[in-house]
């Protein structure tokens, strides 16, 4: 796929801003809300939270640090990679969409997590990500390889971007429906 870079980044934003407000909406459900889980092997909302801050953990260095290192000129068209194109795609929520195995790293399942530091640490890692879609503005998107957690494998800049923002999408999916 090609994309307009500015489009396609500004697009990006507009999911964040939606994932810093829905986060900021759960500050005010009580803690035993955000605990609950639909069966014992299901992920609760602060579960869901902390999966993607795991992930963010790893990611939001990674978009940093090669942005950093890159000189390259922002172009003002993005192409998608056959695999970035795949990945990110496969991670927009769908109806009746299929449940995926984690790294056991990434998994939180049955951990002991503290409502307002999970939600806290999740809003801030989202305003980062925000700020990096920004600078990202000023680089090549489609020049710049990024690492993934799966080793070995590199994606283009604009497709971790989307890869990493659809993955939260989907999860905070899951965490509504858990709430509903």
């Amino acid at each position: 796929m090609i994309f307009t870079a500015d489009n396609f980044l500004n697009d990006l934003i507009v999911y964040v801003d939606v994932h810093i407000r829905f986060g900021k909406s759960l500050s005010t459900l009580p803690e035993s809300k955000l605990q609950s889980r639909l069966s014992e092997d299901s992920w609760s909302v602060l579960e869901c939270l902390e999966h993607l801050n795991l992930y963010g953990d790893f990611y939001l260095t990674e978009l940093e640090k090669r942005m950093h290192q890159s000189k390259t000129k922002p172009q003002k068209q993005f192409k998608s990679g056959f695999l970035g194109n795949k990945f990110a795609n496969d991670m927009l929520p769908k109806p009746q969409m299929k449940t995926m195995n984690t790294f056991k790293s990434k998994n939180p399942i049955h951990s002991t997590l503290d409502k307002e530091n999970t939600i806290n640490r999740f809003i801030h890692q989202q305003e980062k990500m925000k700020v990096l879609l920004e600078k990202a503005k000023s680089k090549n998107i489609q020049k710049i390889k990024t690492k993934t957690t799966i080793p070995l494998l590199k994606l283009r800049l604009g497709d971790t971007f989307r890869f990493v923002i659809y993955h939260n999408e989907r999860h905070l999916k899951q965490a509504e429906n858990v709430l509903n």
